[in-house]
């Protein structure tokens, strides 16, 4: 059996590009991508500084987080060893980015943005070529061949000399090994970032602002990052959006279904007719979000008809289509006034409710890369952000159809305690024990980044404290003032918007090379 890999000798390396380049023109990468690339960690005081290298590129696991999470196997795993692609398969959604822990994938522009990364030139190798990196590396500090074969430069290599993988922690099995690679090249969360570029930003004394910050022990001599290629974020408002509109209609499935389930209300035009008209209209918000967000949109249908079943976005497409058909079973029932068939169904109603909220946990939880979104407390919290949001729409849906003052008083009690729990939720998410270092700092970033004024005054303040001081004002005054249970409503889903995209944002906020 044949299992590819390569051997990067940093003793080696001088950090010339050459692999870089190569790569680039073996492959028509386009400008401002890479599928190999050096980076420069600069490490120590004056006059004992020095400049460290690692070539970086993907890892060919032996379990391959992005081959899961791919929704049409685009992304797979060869006999050999190598982990290839088929950019005819891609949908460009992206998931593979973020399941990647060595940000080893970009969008290809060339490509009308689907997924591309080193793929071994395996066209080379079927021609008995080497890797053109290998072959253009002036100082052969790379060496590739197979690591089952005793024999091979790669088997030698890595049973004498010490080698290194990147993230072992991640359990993905590397087979990129490195020789005499400094630790701090192949941590990101060793090193602080320059802010500026190895080869500008000169004062006028000529000197480099980053080599001086490195040099001269600035933030305890911590090691320095001074160059790097771009990484960027892959997921962004319009995914926050999706989150948002596939919460508002779960939740008002799963509050009206639960509601009229267990005989707190009869009222059938709010959580009958109101709640499905809701529950349909956001899903198709929803749908329409989730097909915008592809760089290959008109490539949807291969979701459902070259599905990789491993991948929750395939899973989840299956429990929305569900979710969809019983917000159409409940409107008819509501239509007919059969309040019997409805609690009889209701439990399916909302369980699949449920689902549709929850699901994105299990995807999250595929995205091997984003610690802040691998912990035990998104499934839940997903689901209380769907009864926060559903509970919120019912309440305004209930406002412009004239629903009466009980059903109100009902859902205004439920969205209090929501609200509450949500907050809590919000505070662990930011202040408990994390899943990794890397999510600590994403926490962080959430709270004390850039985003902070959004998480505080918006998420907060906006999303929670308001919302249930206005709710428990309505509940202790006499006189029924719709404006208080409207505005916290309005409050409560602004806020949870907010949240998610900070949320959102902060886990891919931490560098993974």
């Amino acid at each position: 059996m044949t299992r590819y890999g390569f051997v990067l000798d940093q003793r080696k390396c001088i950090g010339c590009h050459a692999c870089t380049v190569a790569c680039k023109a073996e492959n028509n990468v386009p400008v401002g991508s890479f599928r190999t690339w050096v980076k420069y960690v600069e490490k120590g005081e004056f006059p004992n500084a020095r400049r460290h290298f690692a070539v970086l590129r993907c890892n060919h696991c032996d379990n391959p987080p992005c081959v899961a999470i791919c929704p049409t196997s685009a992304l797979f795993k060869r006999d050999d060893g190598i982990v290839d692609f088929d950019r005819d398969r891609c949908v460009g959604c992206r998931a593979c980015m973020q399941a990647c822990p060595y940000d080893a994938l970009y969008a290809d522009g060339n490509n009308l943005n689907t997924a591309a990364k080193c793929n071994f030139c395996a066209p080379r190798l079927e021609n008995s070529m080497l890797p053109s990196c290998q072959t253009t590396c002036p100082v052969q500090a790379v060496t590739s061949g197979d690591m089952d074969d005793p024999a091979s430069d790669v088997a030698q290599l890595v049973a004498r000399e010490s080698t290194m993988v990147r993230k072992p922690d991640k359990g993905t099995g590397p087979q990129v090994f490195y020789v005499g690679a400094d630790d701090s090249t192949l941590n990101p969360g060793m090193t602080r970032q320059s802010g500026s570029y190895l080869w500008a930003d000169l004062r006028p004394d000529g000197v480099l602002p980053a080599m001086t910050s490195s040099l001269n022990g600035a933030n305890g001599g911590a090691p320095l990052t001074v160059y790097d290629v771009p990484h960027q974020t892959h997921w962004g408002v319009t995914v926050s959006a999706l989150l948002w509109t596939k919460s508002v209609a779960a939740g008002a499935m799963m509050a009206a279904a639960i509601i009229l389930g267990l005989g707190f209300s009869e009222d059938l035009d709010l959580f009958g007719s109101a709640a499905s008209a809701v529950g349909l209209l956001f899903m198709a918000f929803t749908g329409t979000l989730l097909i915008s967000h592809l760089g290959r949109p008109e490539r949807f249908m291969a979701i459902l008809l070259k599905p990789n079943f491993s991948s929750w976005l395939v899973k989840g497409s299956y429990v929305l289509m569900t979710f969809g058909a019983f917000c159409v079973v409940w409107l008819v029932l509501g239509l007919s006034d059969s309040l019997i068939a409805m609690r009889a169904v209701s439990w399916a109603v909302a369980a699949t409710g449920a689902m549709a909220a929850g699901y994105s946990a299990l995807l999250f939880g595929q995205a091997k890369a984003r610690d802040l979104w691998l912990g035990a407390l998104v499934f839940p919290h997903l689901l209380v952000q769907a009864v926060l949001a559903g509970t919120s729409a019912l309440l305004l849906a209930g406002l412009a159809i004239g629903s009466g003052q009980e059903d109100t008083d009902l859902l205004v009690k439920i969205l209090a305690g929501v609200v509450s729990v949500h907050g809590v939720f919000v505070l662990s998410e930011a202040f408990l024990a994390r899943h990794g270092s890397d999510a600590a700092k994403a926490a962080r970033h959430m709270v004390s980044g850039s985003r902070r004024y959004l998480f505080w005054v918006g998420a907060i303040a906006g999303g929670v404290i308001a919302p249930i001081a206005l709710l428990v004002l309505h509940l202790n005054v006499e006189s029924n003032m719709n404006g208080l249970w409207a505005a916290a409503a309005a409050l409560a889903l602004v806020g949870l918007f907010i949240y998610e995209n900070i949320w959102l944002e902060a886990g891919q906020s931490v560098p993974l090379s």
